[in-house]
């Protein structure tokens, strides 16, 4: 039995109808119904129909890893899209290196002010001494013996250095309905991927850029920092999360629509 042919007949066992089976999956009825005639065509490369048979399996209740396993037989494995074509966003994200602080030049400012303050100390001193009084009794065989006052010079703590933690982002995805979710670093691994049952919160806590792939990201609730993105209304999004940029989320979606959405605040 076909692709096509098992997720009908396990649609009409469970009685949905194609309507109802889009409106659970947000994937078009159009395309589920050239899915169930083994068109995959309309999905927009072997990338989505992959997702949208795993979002329609979900749904009528088969085993979707079959059915993957036997789309891969006919039409090639997945590592024939290579990773950077799925998570490199449409605009390249400048990266701007933080300036470093300059604490030579603080120390070398605290250090004039000591020799100031230690040069002053001194001065004043030496004022002190040739001001002061004589006793009225001179005896010229034996001069007063006047110490030499010594300058007290302070001594400047060295300024402590603290190294900046590295920025960090927390994703958090509350699933109202079933999705299908997949998780990379920037080198192409994977970090995670599988369906999120409705109900269920998965999180995140990434320093380094990360993409993320997600089959009907209506059904979903996603904050990053605790900000709330807003994803679009198609069957698959793709965001772009870097932690040391400036526009720390990019969501695109499969036309190539691209949104930049500025640096949540944790």
């Amino acid at each position: 039995m076909s692709i096509g042919d098992t997720l009908a007949d396990a649609r009409r066992q469970a009685g949905l109808t194609v309507t109802q089976v889009s409106q659970q999956t947000r994937i078009r009825e159009s395309i589920i119904r050239a899915i169930e005639q083994n068109d995959f065509s309309p999905c927009g490369g072997d990338f989505y129909a992959r997702g949208h048979i795993r979002s329609i399996a979900s749904v009528v209740g088969t085993d979707p890893v079959p059915l993957i396993r036997e789309y891969d037989e006919e039409h090639g494995p997945p590592g024939a899209m290579r990773a950077s074509q799925v998570f490199e966003p449409a605009t390249p994200i400048r990266i701007r290196e933080p300036r470093r602080f300059g604490w030579g030049k603080v120390a070398a400012v605290l250090l004039l002010a000591v020799i100031g303050f230690g040069a002053y100390r001194l001065v004043s001193a030496h004022s002190t001494h040739n001001t002061a009084t004589p006793t009225a009794t001179v005896r010229p065989t034996a001069p007063t013996a006047h110490p030499t006052a010594k300058p007290h010079v302070s001594t400047a703590p060295t300024p402590v250095t603290h190294k900046p933690s590295a920025p960090e982002a927390v994703i958090k995805l509350v699933a109202t309905e079933n999705c299908w979710v997949s998780l990379s670093n920037a080198s192409g691994q994977q970090l995670f991927q599988g369906t999120v049952l409705a109900g269920n919160t998965m999180t995140w806590r990434e320093k380094h850029p990360v993409s993320m792939v997600i089959g009907n990201p209506g059904g979903i609730v996603l904050t990053v920092n605790g900000k709330t993105e807003t994803l679009s209304t198609v069957q698959v999004d793709t965001l772009t999360i870097n932690p040391s940029s400036k526009t720390m989320v990019t969501i695109s979606g499969p036309s190539g629509t691209v949104t930049a959405v500025g640096a949540s605040e944790p």
